[in-house]
């Protein structure tokens, strides 16, 4: 992984987030110093009212860019706001409650009845019984799942009622890449907006909005807050996109985050330089160690030369790789469970993106995994968020658990 640097000429401003590198971003932006107390970071404003001027009837109760309540706006709230539109490189960001509110948030916003939407086939679970159930059946809008690695099969599912694609940059679970950018030409030639699920490759790995996307989402709750304490989602891109969701999903819906919570991945996001470089080197080594055990059924990681996009992952994740795989043991579900119990360091939780390292086992049955490769469909898989521990423990741990589910190689 290549260090990422400064781009900017000039003299760097940290209240000017455009002259710094991504580095320094991560660390000034969207933080000011408290004006009651002078503390260097914004404190938590736990407030959920904010005092009103004199002649209040200028105001607009549903503004969302100075205190008034914090349903509306907050300070934590603004603060990374500001942070994650510079780092997405966007216009401007909306944070809210969780990573499947941030994308309820666009779906809500974008969609109206009869609309017609075109979803990756390989998409968070929340995705997929949005599309599948609750926004077919309450709302009558219509989507059609494809497979966004084949521009041809994205292509072919447009419709003249088409409003929006919605893609991962990397597949959740089966680590598949679309070509971002490639799916912007088309969505835009059919007069649709991309969204793009961005968790699984944070900033500096990968910037959607530069490559053609209209908004980006993430999960806060992973990379971007790192530390498995605190739940958020974001959405980011136009100023015009971004004053419609934060009016309809945020105010109207009332899907904010608690200051707390915006306080705490705050926090996290300045360490997310570093973290995401740790994330990086292990998972490529801890891939590439499972990829040659012969007890090992398949491993999917871009950063491998097996994975099917790999050619396109260099091209479109120059900075690193990130930090999930799949992978499975050679057997049944039974013995995927044993191999995850004989792990001592990896610990066996969902979510991903924290600072330790996680392992989930899901079998390889159900709807949802019609769009698997059939090795997925076969053995279920077994998705590995690899965190910041060191990187030959993590390699020692998976090697012990092999050695005690099979016998040594």
């Amino acid at each position: 992984m290549t260090t990422p640097t400064s781009t900017t000429t000039g003299r760097p401003d940290k209240h000017e987030p455009a002259t710094l590198g991504f580095g320094t971003q991560s660390v000034h932006t969207g933080n000011e110093i408290d004006v009651g107390s002078g503390a260097l970071r914004t404190p938590i404003v736990m407030a959920n009212s904010f005092a009103l001027p004199e002649d209040p009837s200028t105001l607009s109760w549903s503004g969302t860019g100075t205190g008034l309540y914090t349903r509306n706006t907050g300070v934590n709230q603004l603060g990374l706001q500001q942070k994650l539109a510079a780092l997405e490189h966007g216009e401007e960001a909306v944070v809210l409650g969780s990573g499947v509110a941030a994308l309820h948030a666009v779906f809500f916003t974008l969609l109206q009845s009869g609309d017609h939407v075109v979803v990756a086939n390989v998409t968070y679970e929340a995705v997929y019984r949005l599309f599948t159930d609750l926004l077919t059946k309450k709302y009558g809008i219509l989507a059609t799942f494809v497979d966004s690695t084949d521009l041809n099969a994205v292509r072919a599912a447009i419709r003249p009622e088409t409003r929006l694609v919605h893609v991962e940059t990397v597949g959740n679970p089966t680590t598949t890449v679309t070509d971002v950018a490639a799916v912007a030409e088309i969505a835009h030639a059919a007069g649709a907006l991309l969204s793009v699920d961005n968790t699984f490759t944070p900033p500096p790995l990968f910037r959607p909005l530069d490559h053609g996307a209209d908004l980006v989402v993430h999960s806060l709750t992973k990379y971007i807050n790192g530390h498995g304490d605190a739940m958020g989602g974001v959405v980011v891109g136009s100023a015009d996109l971004i004053r419609e969701i934060k009016l309809d999903a945020m105010v109207d819906v009332g899907g904010v985050i608690s200051p707390f919570n915006a306080w705490l991945i705050m926090r996290g996001s300045v360490t997310l330089p570093l973290r995401i470089r740790q994330h990086c080197a292990s998972a490529l080594s801890v891939a590439e160690f499972l990829e040659a055990d012969p007890r090992v059924a398949y491993v999917a990681y871009p950063g491998l030369a097996s994975h099917p996009q790999h050619e396109l992952a260099i091209r479109q994740l120059p900075n690193g790789f990130g930090g999930m795989m799949a992978f499975a043991v050679d057997g049944d579900a039974d013995t995927q469970n044993c191999f995850v119990a004989a792990l001592r360091v990896i610990t066996s939780a969902v979510s991903l993106g924290h600072d330790e390292t996680l392992i989930v086992h899901v079998d390889g049955s159900g709807p949802r995994v019609a769009g698997y490769p059939p090795h997925f469909r076969q053995f279920g898989h077994l998705r590995l968020s690899v965190g910041i521990e060191d990187t030959a423990d993590l390699v020692a741990d998976l090697s012990a658990a092999l050695d005690e589910t099979f016998g040594p190689a």
